[in-house]
């Protein structure tokens, strides 16, 4: 498996578990969760439940108000120790429940999209060193500096955690400069490490691999591919969403879209494609409908575009079906939607 990703920067998501990992590291480190939470949007779902996904660009966001909030410049290093290892999430089980250190690692690599789409581990095994080759999406965006630190520092933590101590780092390689102090790195790394480098790396002995596990269980270890496997489909239908809903944005100033001409564009039969529509709980006209409310709403609370241009942007033919279709999905007329979010921005400038 390489660790190339074909998906669009903008179309990566990341599971819900990662922010329900973080959130009671940044409690039990006295961090203004309210304003964190309030800021990054996040909501009650993402929160809750582990089957959400998240855009992962909102992790800018994210980093930015977490070095604000917590004044710490290497807050990406300190969240990570904070973090606790172990949470539930089926990788987890799947990692233990192999005979070994190495088996674990090769099993998870075809299942790291369950966490994220943004990064992907390759291991590259050498004597007598290894290397786990770290690729992350954006990984030459400074911006992203404290997500690529606090998985590094992470992953380590977990390694040593189901080695039961066995996994010691050689050196970590980060393809970012390094911010403040040295020896800070070196400390929570507990190792060299190796800064504007060609990519971002942990270097380990290679014997390390054949740790055995403690928790080894050939029986769980089959069952637990299963449902690993079961949750990577899932989320492989919800892309097939993501895809018509991309075709529908590039399409809708041309006309309404139809199931027809969307399956053209993706090369899939009408049928397979309504079906997979299903398969992920939802329909053609409804991801329409989904993305012209969204377009709506953001054309009419962020620009001054006229009713008419919306009506247009939207894809509806008469002015009179785009304002039954906006009242059905928001009980207010467009006029009255505009109103209520320029109030409620003056009301935030105050």
């Amino acid at each position: 498996m390489t660790a190339s990703n074909p998906k669009h920067f903008s179309d990566l998501s990341d599971s819900s578990f990662l922010i329900q990992l973080v959130y009671p590291a940044m409690q039990s480190m006295g961090l203004d969760v309210d304003r964190i939470v309030s800021e990054c949007r996040i909501s009650p779902t993402l929160l809750q439940d582990r089957s959400a996904r998240f855009p992962h660009t909102a992790q800018l966001q994210f980093w930015r108000v977490l070095e604000e909030v917590s004044g710490d410049q290497n807050i990406g290093l300190h969240l990570a120790d904070a973090v606790q290892v172990y949470r539930g999430q089926v990788l987890e089980y799947l990692f233990l429940s192999s005979p070994n250190f190495g088996e674990g690692l090769k099993r998870s690599q075809n299942y790291q999209r369950l966490v994220t789409d943004a990064m992907q581990f390759e291991l590259q095994i050498a004597e007598p060193q290894s290397r786990l080759i770290l690729e992350f999406a954006g990984d030459d965006d400074p911006s992203f500096r404290h997500r690529n630190e606090c998985f590094a520092r992470f992953l380590i933590r977990y390694f040593q955690a189901v080695t039961d101590g066995a996994f010691v780092p050689d050196a970590v390689n980060l393809t970012h400069a390094a911010v403040g102090d040295v020896s800070e790195y070196e400390k929570a790394f507990g190792c060299p490490v190796n800064f504007s480098s060609s990519e971002s790396s942990l270097v380990f002995a290679s014997s390390i691999l054949a740790t055995p596990s403690t928790h080894a269980e050939p029986d769980l270890l089959k069952l637990h591919e299963k449902l690993a496997s079961k949750q990577l489909e899932r989320l492989s239908r919800q892309d097939v969403v993501g895809d018509v809903r991309q075709i529908i944005a590039e399409m809708l100033e041309l006309g309404q879209p139809s199931l027809e001409n969307v399956a053209e564009r993706l090369n899939m039969n009408e049928r397979i494609l309504r079906a997979r529509l299903t398969e992920a709980g939802t329909s053609f006209n409804q991801v329409l409908a989904d993305y012209r409310c969204v377009l709506a709403k953001r054309l009419l609370a962020r620009t001054d575009e006229s009713i008419a241009d919306v009506v247009y942007l939207t894809g509806f033919s008469e002015p009179s079906t785009f304002y039954r279709a906006f009242k059905r999905w928001t009980e207010l007329t467009p006029i009255e939607y505009r109103q209520m979010k320029k109030a409620a921005q003056l009301s935030d400038k105050d």
